[in-house]
This record gives structure tokens, C-alpha cells and sequence, in this order.
């Protein structure tokens, strides 16, 4: 309901400011006639031109903001079975792919990026390793982990998971207190 008032209220500003613009613009530029406007004051003239056609382009802004479609719905990947169709959220992808990396050991601080393309998905993963275990076999394991957990879980073909170790994780070290 707030969003459907807010709105409404975007929508009257901006074509109240709209009009007072192009009202303004059309005064201070002689199409309609004015008597108010001093002609030995050329400065004020122009940036009261300059500044309603920024208030016009700011309403026009606010006016397409008001009538367009909401863009907030969550993106999805849709599958069509014999039963009918099931929506997966590209959110719980991501999640099912941070299970999955996070079972792999000597891995920490995942994120992951999901790509919708024509063959699958592609699987982004940034990762903090620990430095104990070898990278190559520890990128190629949370792909492995990763791809199979997918397509099983989901049943959505996996194209691509790639793996970018973004640091090595350093072990706390610590001190001892001398008293």
C-alpha cells in the first residue's frame, strides 16, 4: 500500500514540476509574453533557463520512475516438467553452491556469483584458501563438489563453475603474555 501511494505522490510531483517547468521555460524564453522579466538582467535570465531545464529533465526522470513496472520480483530459473512448472530462485542456487564449496576442506570466505545462459548456468566462486592443502586440487574438488551437487539437487545442467582463489588465509598467530 506504501508503495502504491508513494508512487502516486511521485507521479503528481512530477508532472505538477513538469509543468511549472515548461510554464517557466516558456515565459523566460519570450514564446509566451511576460511583462516581469527584466531585459537589463541577462544573467538571472539564463540560469533560470539553466535551472528549469534541469528541474524538467529531473521530472522527467521522476515521471518514468513512477509509471514503470516494479523490477524487484526474484529472479528465477524456471523448469518445465510433465506435472508443471517449478521455479528455483537464483538466491537459493547460490546457497546450494555454498553448501557444497563449503564441504570441500581448506576452504573459507566463499561467494558466488550465478549465470543464467542457454546451456546452464555458470557458477562463479571467489575463495580465501587456508594454504595447507594444494590449490589446484582444492579449485578442481569445489568444482567437481560443486557441479555434481547442482545437477543433482536441482536437476539444472551446470555449464561452467569456475573457482578464483582470491587469497591465502592467515593463521592467527599468537602471542604469548608474559606477566
Amino acid at each position: 500500500m506504501a508503495k502504491i501511494l508513494d508512487r502516486l505522490l511521485l507521479f503528481i510531483y512530477s508532472l505538477s514540476i513538469a509543468i511549472l517547468s515548461v510554464v517557466a521555460i516558456l515565459h523566460l524564453s519570450g514564446v509566451l509574453p511576460s511583462n516581469w522579466i527584466d531585459d537589463s538582467d541577462y544573467r538571472v535570465f539564463i540560469s533560470t533557463i539553466v535551472v528549469m531545464v534541469v528541474l524538467f529533465l529531473l521530472s522527467i526522470r521522476f515521471f518514468y520512475i513512477s509509471i514503470r513496472k516494479d523490477r524487484n520480483s526474484v529472479p528465477s530459473i524456471d523448469q518445465r516438467t510433465e506435472f508443471g512448472d517449478i521455479q528455483i530462485s537464483v538466491e537459493t542456487i547460490e546457497n546450494l553452491c555454498l553448501k557444497a564449496a563449503s564441504k570441500v576442506r581448506g576452504v573459507r570466505d566463499l561467494k558466488v556469483r550465478v549465470k543464467v545462459n542457454q546451456a546452464g548456468i555458470t557458477i562463479e566462486i571467489r575463495a580465501v584458501v587456508d594454504g595447507e592443502f594444494s590449490i589446484p586440487v582444492l579449485s578442481s574438488d569445489i568444482q567437481k563438489q560443486v557441479h555434481d551437487y547442482l545437477q543433482e539437487t536441482t536437476g539444472i545442467p551446470v555449464s561452467d563453475v569456475s573457482v578464483f582463489i582470491a587469497n591465502v588465509a592467515q593463521s592467527p598467530s599468537f602471542k604469548s603474555r608474559v606477566e
